[in-house]
């Protein structure tokens, strides 16, 4: 008997670190010379494991990092020693000397943010977030008595300037004109900024789909996320074809295979009802794995033995069942591919989010941390 279960288990992730030098270089090719990637390693790199990929990361001389909390931010520095962290999300000022500690850089997200990081004495190295219609986080235009008054503030550096644009991933005119109008209004704030004398720091606005739909935008940061990772939120496309290659598969062990006979029923509430015998596999993975239950029902479907296959019956909590009738020689053992390549086949992260409502983003964030992530 061995000291410890098998590092896969029964069902893990795999991450392919190649894939994501790969994608470094699209984005890379994608921007000026001049422009520098903060990359996005927020929710566990979006799923991907952030202390493997950050190791890449840096690796691919990356020097500047985002996530979306301090707690984030510490477990990030303890993995990159250097560089800039960037925490995008609220930090309570109660938090302002872990920020200091870890050399942390905090977004501010309005003027009463901002007020409250100062009183607490600590001296601290900020972004200012400006909100030109994401209506999420940030100080409106409008507003720019607001927007100086933190440039002002004694215990506080700023260190750049940012806003967050909201379908930079549409192709409908409006959606375009409305990116560009929140283009205009944050460059806008920032030549007034300038105009006053203030040093603005560094300018990012751009995500995956802004790097890839708007090119012509020209700041000192992009900020990849989902793109960064080789998929798109969906199956969609954008004006710069990248070849983006996927650095996640999702993989489980079948666990049993045998026959149902016709008018038997699989899974909870009997939503499959077998017409014909069918060869059923049970394979180890579930919706506490972050496989989302909406699927049930829908086009869902695994590889097993480089074959695609449909998943029947409600997703349990963690299991699945396939139709495996027309692959030969299926076992108890052997592996389903949930995500990624066997053979010829291969099944997107978009595919399965497509099937399930949702994006990719919200996808791979959910994937369990009972899922071993293996670095290949």
């Amino acid at each position: 008997m061995g000291n410890k279960p098998l590092e896969r288990g029964r069902a893990w992730v795999e991450i392919n670190l190649e894939a994501l030098s790969h994608n470094i270089k699209e984005i890379r090719s994608a921007i000026s010379e001049e422009c520098d990637i903060m990359a996005v390693v927020k929710a566990n790199a979006y799923g991907h494991g952030v202390e493997g990929v950050a190791d890449r990361l840096v690796a691919e001389g990356i020097k500047a990092f985002a996530v979306a909390t301090v707690n984030e931010g510490i477990q990030l520095r303890k993995i990159v020693p250097d560089g800039e962290i960037l925490i995008l999300g609220y930090t309570q000022p109660q938090d302002a000397v872990f920020l200091r500690d870890y050399n942390l850089t905090q977004l501010v997200i309005d003027e009463i943010h901002a007020k409250a990081l100062n009183d607490t004495g600590v001296k601290l190295r900020i972004h200012v977030a400006i909100d030109t219609g994401m209506h999420r986080l940030g100080i409106e235009p409008v507003d720019f008595e607001k927007i100086e008054s933190i440039y002002n503030c004694e215990n506080l550096k700023v260190d750049g300037i940012a806003t967050h644009l909201a379908s930079s991933d549409s192709s409908d005119k409006s959606d375009i004109d409305f990116t560009n109008d929140q283009m205009e209004k944050f460059l806008d704030v920032v030549q007034k900024l300038r105009d006053k004398g203030y040093n603005v720091g560094k300018l990012h606005a751009q995500s995956s789909y802004g790097i890839f739909n708007y090119p012509e935008l020209k700041c000192d940061y992009v900020r990849p996320g989902i793109m960064m990772y080789g998929v798109k939120s969906q199956n969609d496309e954008t004006i710069i074809k990248a070849e983006l290659r996927p650095v996640l598969s999702l993989k489980a062990v079948i666990a049993q295979v045998r026959w149902i006979g016709e008018g038997e029923s699989v899974s909870y509430g009997r939503l499959y009802t077998a017409e014909k015998p069918v060869k059923l596999a049970t394979v180890c993975i579930g919706y506490a794995d972050g496989l989302p239950r909406q699927i049930t029902g829908k086009s869902g479907e695994c590889i097993v033995k480089e074959k695609k296959v449909p998943i029947i019956g409600r997703v349990c909590m963690d299991m699945i069942m396939l139709d495996v009738t027309d692959v030969e020689h299926v076992e108890a053992g052997d592996i389903a591919t949930i995500i990624g390549k066997d053979g010829d086949n291969v099944i997107h992260g978009e595919d399965i989010a497509e099937a399930s409502d949702t994006i990719t983003n919200d996808l791979f964030t959910g994937l369990s941390s009972r899922l071993p992530r293996i670095y290949t």
